[in-house]
């Protein structure tokens, strides 16, 4: 747990526009900004554990050599129609394997455990069983990022000690209410830019579902920040961009923008932290 009047990095969920996280820690580390909790949710809980391991700007080549081999699309999501296919029809719950994103945290986080993390790290899923928040706080790290990059639909659920789970961003997206209850006072929050962008309203049955889903994870970020204690300072970090394209339902295999998303959160976050801090 944070103590009262430390720094807390909460890094939210977005697949692919995660890619903006990483402009946004080159902004705050040269800036000189330093975490003491780190919190994340699915894409947010990847990026968040290789920082929990180097808390200095030395890991931000770590994150854009990661990001730039696309781990995210072109390693994981890269396989082709007619695989997919087979795959959902033979498992009947995802398209793509979970193997390129084990092997690929296998590497860069091998057998490390929460404790010997060098910043304390906690990060989110959604348990089937319980039907309820999950917060991984000990065990192997690796597994508990995967299990909270868990994309319904597109992975396969997570089994960790028998539970299984689903991506965070189910449960909760932007996790700034945790870092509180952890006793931050000055919380910083790595969102994706969707919390910015109106909704429309659905007219297929998958938009639907989506606008659903954008609803709740929107209203509790919302209802989060307004409830906010008056002791907390928070600084929601900027994108620098982003439109309704990066929300298509084709957008998460969109591997080509990271190294723009990366550029223009950096510029916009580093404008920001100039004049607020």
């Amino acid at each position: 747990m944070a103590a009262e009047g430390d720094t807390a990095f909460v890094l939210g969920g977005g697949g692919l526009l995660g890619a903006v996280e990483v402009g946004m820690l080159r902004a705050l580390f040269e800036r000189g900004v330093r975490p003491d909790l780190i919190l994340g949710t699915s894409v947010g809980a990847l990026n968040g554990a290789l920082v929990a391991t180097d808390p200095t700007p030395a890991v931000i080549d770590r994150l854009v050599s990661l990001w730039e081999s696309a781990v995210t699309s072109r390693e994981v999501y890269g396989d082709g129609a007619v695989r997919q296919v087979r795959r959902a029809v033979r498992t009947g719950t995802h398209l793509h394997s979970t193997r390129p994103l084990r092997e690929r945290l296998d590497q860069e986080l091998g057998d490390l455990t929460f404790p010997e993390l060098a910043v304390p790290f906690q990060c989110c899923a959604a348990s089937i069983e319980r039907a309820a928040e999950h917060w991984f706080t000990r065990g192997r790290v690796a597994d508990a990022v995967v299990a909270s990059a868990a994309v319904p639909g597109l992975l396969r659920p997570a089994e960790i000690d028998g539970e299984h789970y689903l991506d965070g961003g189910i449960v909760n997206s932007i996790p700034v209410g945790r870092a509180v209850e952890c006793g931050a006072s000055t919380v910083f929050v790595l969102q994706v830019g969707r919390v910015d962008r109106p909704l429309t309203v659905p007219r297929r049955p998958w938009e639907v579902a989506k606008v659903s889903f954008e609803i709740a994870r929107r209203h509790r970020f919302n209802r989060e920040m307004a409830m906010l204690p008056g002791y907390v300072t928070a600084h929601v970090l900027p994108t620098g961009g982003g439109s309704a394209k990066d929300d298509s339902l084709l957008g998460y295999r969109d591997y080509g923008s990271v190294e723009r998303r990366i550029d223009q959160a950096y510029v916009a976050s580093r404008a920001y932290l100039r004049e607020h801090l």
